[in-house]
């Protein structure tokens, strides 16, 4: 700015200068005349501005029973309509300020910080992710509600149930059903949802403390703290055969239970690098993975020159399965700070460490 009020050529219009570098006109004419108050100059009252007296007879009316927990805005409409005008919404604002009487008078709820899940499985049945989705019918209005259990290290479908209504009960006998069937011990499980109303009720919680499961809930308002689930969701409304809309209850339960046939054995998961969630669930996919490998070498050994850096290794799934992970700053002396996951088994430790502290 000030190489342009020194060097511009009288012939250049201002603002033509100032478009050309992107200035503003108002800060060069702001730092070419500047402003100068004297610290100890007091600023002039406006002859506008109300007397004591009015100033103190509007702060009486507002520190009246009737108006002491009304805010301005209702005070004067309160009092235009019954003829009477002292001034200002903001006049009655700025007198409260002064007063230090700005603030809400009426008693607030002190905001609500909900923790930020952070979930980890490194292995089967260590984690499950559920959620209800709505499948429409073939009624306009009317839904049917899909119960979906996913396993987070593997993405196998645990449990499912087609009902009519979304209420806790449904879902506690979904859960236990499924924790009876699968023999889950207690202390083994976490059980991962959001915050909807079959979750968030006392009977669920009671269930989940008898069967020794402990619970995890999104936060309010974050939908990518329950990812898993929602992308379970979007693989089944997006199979090419999805009806879209279904007859009735009959007609939706036998096709989810094509769809998670076909998800189980058939489905090349991307997150799982080509595996399907049955083959991790239940482990075969270290043999298959054997099998697969032996396939790429005899591959590779008709033709390595198509494969320029390295001989081809088929990619396992991952080791561990993270919700939320967190991000560890570390620092070296040949790197700068950057952000690192934390690896499985300090993550369990911190956890443990966790339940000890609360335990204590």
């Amino acid at each position: 700015m000030s190489a342009l009020i020194a060097a511009r050529d009288p012939v250049v219009p201002v603002s033509a200068a100032c478009a050309a570098l992107g200035a503003s006109r108002a800060s060069l004419y702001r730092q070419r005349h500047p402003k100068i108050i004297s610290p100890t100059q007091p600023r002039a009252t406006p002859a506008r501005a109300l007397s004591t007296i009015e100033r103190v007879n509007v702060m009486s009316v507002l520190h009246t029973p009737r108006f002491i927990d009304q805010p301005p805005r209702e005070v004067y409409g309160t009092l235009l309509a019954e003829g009477t005008y002292h001034c200002s919404v903001r006049t009655m604002y700025r007198l409260l300020s002064a007063s230090r009487e700005s603030r809400e008078r009426r008693d607030q709820r002190a905001p609500t910080r909900h923790p930020v899940p952070h979930l980890i499985a490194t292995a089967p049945d260590q984690v499950w992710t559920w959620d209800i989705t709505k499948l429409a019918t073939t009624t306009i209005g009317v839904f049917l509600n899909l119960y979906l259990i996913l396993d987070l290290y593997s993405r196998y479908i645990v449990g499912w149930m087609i009902a009519r209504r979304e209420n806790s009960a449904l879902a506690q006998h979904l859960i236990a059903r499924t924790i009876q069937r699968l023999q889950i011990d207690a202390g083994q499980l976490t059980l991962h949802n959001d915050r909807g109303a079959p979750m968030t009720a006392h009977s669920f919680d009671a269930l989940l403390t008898t069967l020794g499961i402990e619970a995890s809930r999104s936060r309010p308002r974050v939908s990518n703290d329950n990812p898993y689930s929602e992308s379970g969701f979007k693989t089944l409304k997006y199979q090419p055969d999805y009806p879209g809309r279904f007859n009735d209850p009959v007609h939706a339960r036998t096709w989810t239970r094509r769809f998670v046939l076909w998800y189980h054995d058939q489905h090349r998961h991307e997150g799982l690098n080509g595996f399907t969630p049955g083959e991790v669930y239940t482990g075969r996919h270290v043999e298959l993975a054997a099998v697969r490998q032996i396939t790429l070498d005899d591959a590779y050994a008709k033709h390595p020159t198509r494969w320029i850096n390295r001989p081809p290794k088929i990619p396992m799934p991952p080791t561990s399965v993270a919700i939320n992970p967190i991000p560890l700053v570390t620092c070296s002396a040949s790197k700068p700070l950057e952000n690192e996951i934390v690896p499985a088994e300090s993550f369990l430790t911190l956890r443990a460490r966790q339940h000890r502290t609360i335990a204590t």
